[in-house]
């Protein structure tokens, strides 16, 4: 799996659906499209915490809820996605929904996170691109795509919008934030921002701030897409099929993907194997982890937008719960409410030092759990066991 937690072994095999029709300028989810299982939240202007333009108008939010808020309403779990997933958390692959839930393992019945005992909501981020306003949706003023002009948000921004979806659905108090990678940051940003409305958070695979390994790796992935031609500085929506900036989206899911998987894995994985008999010494072949890697351009292009990857990939440059607030520790004091950290322990992306001192300066945390396993970043979702484990223990403890 990658980090929006879709299944990919079968890598050598098509990329799914029109796999062989050119890639679209941009695969955002269009007014006009099939809805699928969206509900559309109008929450009206959106103050934005670093932007000159001071507000983002008109912000709709799609989301979507699984089970029934209770009498009490104490039985809401917010589910946060990550860099490229959306609020398709549970069920298929099916119109209006490029692929299946993403986090299928962990959502459903009989899973930790149960419809019938809860009431789960998820929400596709602002400056996303599958139904929440972002750069591919209509400017109100000229009713063109936002493009270049869609302005820079933070992750605070992000959960300030969360917050208005909360307040308009009646929950004055989520049971359980949970969320991997960029989902999980969202999760400790709740505890700061609203921390009277949580009743527990699980970031997985995560951290408390980020780190400049960390924007260093996503700052390579945004020069690869600015540097597409196609890219147009962000105003390719009127491209055709083909044309828009799939080369540059495609590398910066390749340089992703590399940080998701550990070095271990990759060797035992791919060694030096030549894809298909292809000798690649010159003689135009590729070994088998450029055909994998490539496999992994190709999809995240056909479902996912340019200038919505940049937006986001900005976003979690920004995050770091301390900003502003005498650091981390100070930021995190506050919150006593339970808390599950999880990491894995081969992640070269969000190391395990990150939970620790997530965990160190929450103190209603019981201790880092670790999965073990030899993926890398993407092992919280390969190891659905061990993870599913730690969250059944957790939530049945709230």
């Amino acid at each position: 799996m990658d980090d929006d937690g879709i299944e990919t072994d079968a890598w050598a095999a098509d990329e799914g659906p029109g796999a062989g029709a050119p890639i679209p300028a941009s695969a955002a989810w269009r007014e006009g499209d099939h809805p699928g299982r969206r509900v559309f939240m109008p929450i009206g202007d959106l103050p934005l915490e670093a932007d000159p333009l001071g507000t983002l108008p008109d912000v709709t939010l799609a989301y979507e809820t699984w089970g029934e808020l209770n009498a009490a309403k104490d039985n809401a779990v917010y589910i946060a996605h990550a860099l490229t997933g959306d609020m398709h958390v549970w069920g298929p692959a099916e119109p209006g929904h490029h692929t299946g839930g993403w986090w299928n393992a962990m959502v459903g019945p009989g899973k930790p996170i149960d419809p019938a005992r809860h009431f789960i909501v998820s929400a596709n981020v602002v400056g996303g691109c599958q139904g929440t306003t972002g750069p591919a949706s209509a400017h109100p003023e000229d009713g063109k795509p936002w493009g270049s002009r869609f302005p820079y948000v933070t992750m605070r921004d992000m959960v300030s919008a969360e917050i208005r979806l909360a307040d308009a659905l009646g929950i004055e108090r989520w049971r359980l934030i949970a969320g991997p990678s960029m989902g999980g940051m969202r999760a400790i940003e709740w505890t700061v921002m609203a921390p009277g409305r949580v009743g527990a958070i699980a970031p997985v695979g995560s951290t408390a701030a980020v780190t400049a390994d960390q924007i260093a790796w996503s700052t390579t992935q945004l020069a690869a897409i600015q540097a597409d031609p196609n890219f147009r500085g962000g105003d390719y929506y009127d491209a055709a099929d083909g044309e828009g900036p799939h080369t540059g989206l495609g590398i910066a899911r390749m340089i992703a993907h590399t940080t998701y998987r550990s070095e271990g894995e990759l060797a035992e994985r791919f060694g030096r194997t030549y894809q298909g008999g292809g000798d690649p010494l010159g003689k135009g072949g590729m070994f088998a982890i450029q055909s994998y890697l490539q496999h992994h351009a190709r999809k995240l292009a056909r479902r996912f937008d340019a200038n919505t990857y940049l937006r986001l990939a900005q976003a979690i440059q920004s995050h770091d719960v301390g900003r502003g607030r005498g650091g981390v520790e100070t930021a995190l004091a506050r919150y006593t409410d339970p808390a599950l950290v999880v990491a894995v322990d081969s992640d070269r992306l969000y190391p395990l030092k990150n939970s620790q001192r997530l965990d160190a300066a929450l103190s209603g945390s019981a201790g880092v759990k670790v999965v073990h396993s030899p993926v890398g970043h993407d092992g919280f979702l390969v190891e659905s066991g061990q993870l599913n484990a730690f969250m059944a223990e957790f939530e049945a403890g709230l």
